[in-house]
C-alpha cells in the first residue's frame, strides 16, 4: 500500500481542541471544532450540507474521514474508537466515528441523522449524514430538509442504484438544487477513469430527469483519502475539486436576517400595566418605531419597546433584535394577538393562508385521500383543514406516478388544503422557515412538505370558500414590494434562464428549467406535434412539471383518442381544465351555439370563455408554464423567446421555439410519439373543431385555424392577445390575457 499523507490545511487551533477535550458531545449531534466561543462578530457564512446516497456506499466513511483530514477530531476520540474495535474484534472503520449507537455498529448501517460542525478554509459547515438505507427514507428526509446542499455518493463498483435514483428525486422535492456528486471506493477499481466516466454518464442522465444539475462530479477513495482533501496521484487524470473544495464552493443559504421580519407570537403576557407579545424572531429584524402587521388577522401597530430579560435600566434598553434572538414587544395600540400569529413588516407581511398548495411526503398507513379531515400545523399556527386536490402522487421507490387520487405511505404528492380558519404562512421559496408545514391525521404526525402557493381569505365575501385564480399567489410573487419591481425581476431572471438555455437540448432546457424555478410549473398540452414532443420527454425524464389541458368540450373525436392514448403510453394522469358553466350559459344565450360564426366579437367571447378563463384557473399558484410555441409558425409567433415573462407575471418557456415543422416531425417519427390522425389529412394545427381546418399545399401552417381571419388576426388570447374587449364581449367581466 502506498503511503497517505494527511492535509493540514484546515488544521484546528489549540483552542478549539481544548473546548472540544472538555466538552460533552450528544452521540447523535457531535459537534467539533466549536468556535461559539469566539466573538461573534466574526461571523463566518454556514453552509448545511447533507450527505445522502445508498446503503453502504460509504457516507459516514467519508465523513469520519474528512474530520480526520480537516484535524477536527476531539483529542482521543479516534485511539477511543480503535480500541473499541479491538475490544470487539472488528477492523476500524471511519464511519464509527459517526455510527454512534450500539445497532449501528453492530449492524453496520446508518439509522438515525447525525450533524457535524467543522470548518473550511472560508466557511463553517455543517454536514448531515443521512441515512441510505429504504427503510429509513424518512429519516433521510427529516435531514436534508435541513440542508442548504447536498452531497450524493456512489460506490464506483456497484454504480447508480434505486435508492440512490430515489435520493435524486427527494432532493429535488425537498428543493435542494446545490448538488455535487461524489463517485466513491475507486481504489477498487484501480482508479479507472472509464469507469468513473460510465458512472458520471449515468448519474448526469438521471438527475436531469428530476431538474437537477451536479455542480461537481469527484472521484475520490474515503478509505484513503484520495479526493477527499487533496489530489493523489492515482486520480491525476482529474482536474476538479476536490471534496473539500466542493464543500467550499456550496453557496449558503441567505442571512436569515437579511429576509421579511417574520415573528411568530409563542404568547401575551400581562405585566403591570404592559402587555407583552413574546416569541423568537424567525427571519428579518426588528426596530423600535417600525410599524407591524399581524397575520392572519390583518391588524397593524407600531413598536413601541423590546423587552429583554433581565429587564435593563431604561438607557439600556433594546432599541433593535434580529433574526435567532427571543424578544417581548409591547406595542402602541391594544390589538388581539395570539399564539400562532405571525408579526411581520407592514411592507412584506405574511399571507393570511386560506387555501394551500403544498408538495409533501406523506408517512401515515393510512392513504391520504381528497376530502379527509386534517390538522394544518404552520410553526406555532394551526388549523383544521381538508384535502381539496391531489395531484402528481408519486411513489420515490419506483420513481413513477401513483394510481388514483390518493397519497399512500411514504410517498410524495401535491395537494390542495382548504383551511376552516386562515393562518399565517409564506410560500417556501420566499421564506424556508414559515413555509414548511406539518399535517396532523387523528392527533398523529403524518405528514410535511413545502408551501408552493397560497390563496388568500378574501374578507367580507362568502367566495373565500371558493378562491378565485386571481386570490392565488404564485410564489415568485413573494420576492418584490411591489408589481414593478417583481416585472424587472422577473425580466432580469427570464433573461438570465435564456441565455442558460440556449444551447441546451429540449430535454435539457425542461430539466434545466425545472432546476432553476422554485414552485410550481405547468405544461398546458393541445396534443398538437409540438405538446406531445415536450410530453414525451418530461414524462420519459419524469421532470417534475405537472401537465394540463383545456377542454373546451369542442375538441376533435382524434383529440379525444389521442388524449387517452397518451395517458396510457406514458402512465401520467392529464389534468382537465373545463369552461364554467355559469359563463358557458351567458356566452350562449348573447351569441347561440354557433355564434362565433357570425362575428368576431363571438369569436373572441369564445375563446375567453373556453379557453382563456381556464387556463388563468390552470396557471392558478403557479411559477412558470411550458408551451409547444414555435417561432416560424407564423408572423404573430416569430417574437417567440426561448424564455419570457407573460402577462400573468409568470416566466414562460418555449423549449421548442427555435426547432422547425420537419424537425419536430422527425423527432416523432424516431421516437414514435402518439400523434393524432388528423395531422395526416392535412391538419398542421389542430384545436376546437368548428374552428380548424385542414390546409391546401402551400398555405400557411396557421391557415387551419380561423381561417375566415386575416393573417394576423390568428390568436385566441392564450398566447398573444388580440384585444383588449374579450371579456367585455363575452359578458363576464375581467380581461382577456
Amino acid at each position: 500500500m502506498r503511503p497517505r499523507t494527511r492535509s493540514n490545511g484546515f488544521a484546528a487551533t489549540a483552542t478549539s481542541r481544548q473546548i472540544n477535550a472538555n466538552k460533552k458531545t450528544s452521540p447523535m449531534n457531535m459537534l467539533v471544532n466549536d468556535h461559539s466561543a469566539r466573538d461573534q462578530s466574526a461571523r463566518r457564512p454556514l453552509v448545511r450540507i447533507v450527505i445522502v446516497g445508498h446503503v453502504d456506499h460509504g457516507k459516514s466513511t467519508l465523513i469520519g474521514r474528512l474530520l480526520h483530514e480537516t484535524d477536527s477530531l476531539p483529542d482521543g476520540k479516534l485511539d477511543a474508537l480503535k480500541a473499541v474495535s479491538d475490544r470487539r474484534g472488528k477492523d476500524f472503520e471511519w464511519s464509527f466515528l459517526l455510527d454512534a449507537l450500539q445497532t449501528e455498529r453492530d449492524q453496520g448501517i446508518t439509522l438515525d441523522t447525525s450533524q457535524i460542525r467543522f470548518r473550511t478554509a472560508s466557511r463553517d459547515v455543517v454536514l448531515i449524514d443521512a441515512p441510505g438505507h429504504a427503510e429509513f427514507l424518512r429519516n433521510m428526509i427529516t435531514g436534508a430538509s435541513q440542508a442548504d446542499a447536498a452531497v450524493l455518493i456512489v460506490d464506483v463498483t456497484e454504480g447508480v442504484k434505486e435508492q440512490t435514483r430515489r435520493h435524486g428525486y427527494l432532493l429535488q422535492l425537498l428543493g435542494i438544487r446545490q448538488v455535487a456528486i461524489v463517485i466513491n471506493k475507486m481504489d477498487r477499481v484501480d482508479f479507472e477513469e472509464s469507469r468513473y466516466r460510465e458512472i458520471e454518464t449515468t448519474i448526469v442522465k438521471q438527475l436531469a430527469g428530476f431538474g437537477l444539475t451536479p455542480s461537481e462530479i469527484i472521484p475520490i477513495s474515503a478509505r484513503h483519502g484520495d479526493g477527499v482533501a487533496q489530489r493523489t496521484a492515482a486520480i491525476s487524470w482529474y482536474t476538479g475539486p476536490t471534496v473539500l473544495e466542493a464543500l467550499d464552493r456550496f453557496s449558503p443559504a441567505k442571512p436569515l436576517a437579511d429576509l421579511p421580519l417574520r415573528l411568530p407570537v409563542q404568547a401575551a403576557y400581562k405585566f403591570d400595566d404592559r402587555r407583552i407579545i413574546a416569541g423568537r424572531i424567525e427571519t428579518g429584524q426588528i426596530e423600535v418605531g417600525d410599524v407591524i402587521a399581524v397575520s392572519p388577522r390583518r391588524a397593524t401597530a407600531r413598536v413601541q419597546s423590546i423587552e429583554a430579560w433581565p429587564e435593563p435600566d431604561e438607557s439600556r434598553a433594546p432599541q433593535t433584535a434580529r433574526a435567532g434572538q427571543s424578544i417581548g414587544l409591547t406595542l402602541d395600540q391594544r390589538i388581539f394577538v395570539e399564539r400562532g400569529d405571525i408579526i411581520s413588516a407592514i411592507e412584506t407581511p405574511a399571507k393570511a393562508a386560506h387555501v394551500l398548495r403544498a408538495r409533501v411526503f406523506w408517512l401515515n398507513e393510512a392513504p391520504l385521500t381528497v376530502g379527509a379531515a386534517i390538522n394544518v400545523r404552520v410553526g406555532m399556527s394551526e388549523s383544521r383543514g381538508r384535502i381539496a386536490a391531489i395531484v402528481g402522487a408519486v411513489d420515490p421507490g419506483l420513481l413513477s406516478p401513483s394510481e388514483g387520487k390518493v397519497i399512500a405511505q411514504n410517498h410524495v404528492g401535491e395537494i390542495e388544503i382548504a383551511l376552516s380558519q386562515p393562518i399565517a404562512a409564506d410560500v417556501y421559496a420566499a421564506n424556508p422557515r414559515t413555509g414548511r408545514l406539518v399535517l396532523d391525521l387523528a392527533g398523529r404526525i403524518s405528514g410535511g412538505g413545502l408551501i408552493l402557493s397560497i390563496a388568500e381569505e378574501d374578507r367580507g365575501s362568502a367566495a373565500a370558500d371558493n378562491p378565485t385564480p386571481q386570490q392565488i399567489t404564485p410564489a415568485v410573487s413573494l420576492f418584490s414590494d411591489g408589481a414593478r419591481a417583481r416585472a424587472g425581476k422577473l425580466a432580469q431572471r427570464a433573461s438570465r434562464l435564456e441565455t442558460l438555455l440556449a444551447s441546451l437540448s429540449p430535454a435539457e432546457r425542461l430539466a434545466r428549467f425545472r432546476g432553476e424555478t422554485d414552485g410550481r410549473i405547468v405544461f398546458t398540452t393541445s396534443f398538437g406535434l409540438e405538446d406531445q414532443v415536450i410530453l414525451h420527454v418530461i414524462a420519459e425524464h419524469a421532470i417534475d412539471i405537472e401537465i394540463a389541458t383545456l377542454d373546451t368540450g369542442r375538441l376533435f373525436r382524434e383529440t379525444y383518442e389521442l388524449w387517452a392514448e397518451t395517458e396510457r403510453r406514458y402512465g401520467r394522469r392529464i389534468r382537465a381544465i373545463y369552461p364554467q358553466n355559469e359563463s358557458l350559459e351567458a356566452l350562449v344565450e348573447k351569441h347561440g351555439i354557433n355564434g362565433f360564426y357570425a362575428s368576431r366579437d363571438a369569436r373572441l367571447a369564445c375563446c375567453h370563455i373556453r379557453k382563456v378563463e381556464p387556463l388563468n384557473r390552470a396557471l392558478a399558484g403557479a411559477a412558470a408554464w411550458v408551451v409547444g410555441l414555435r417561432a416560424d409558425q407564423s408572423s404573430q409567433r416569430e417574437a417567440t423567446r426561448l424564455v419570457a415573462v407573460d402577462e400573468r407575471k409568470l416566466l414562460k418557456l418555449s423549449p421548442l421555439f427555435d426547432w422547425t415543422r420537419e424537425a419536430v416531425q422527425t423527432f416523432v417519427a424516431a421516437n414514435e410519439v402518439p400523434a393524432n390522425p388528423l395531422h395526416a389529412a392535412g391538419f398542421a394545427s389542430i384545436g376546437c373543431a368548428p374552428c380548424t381546418r385542414a390546409i391546401a399545399p402551400g398555405e400557411p401552417e396557421r391557415a387551419g385555424r380561423w381561417w375566415w381571419e386575416d393573417d394576423n388576426k390568428k390568436e385566441c388570447g392564450l398566447h398573444v392577445a388580440p384585444e383588449r374587449r374579450t371579456a367585455r364581449l363575452a359578458g363576464t367581466g375581467g380581461a382577456a390575457s
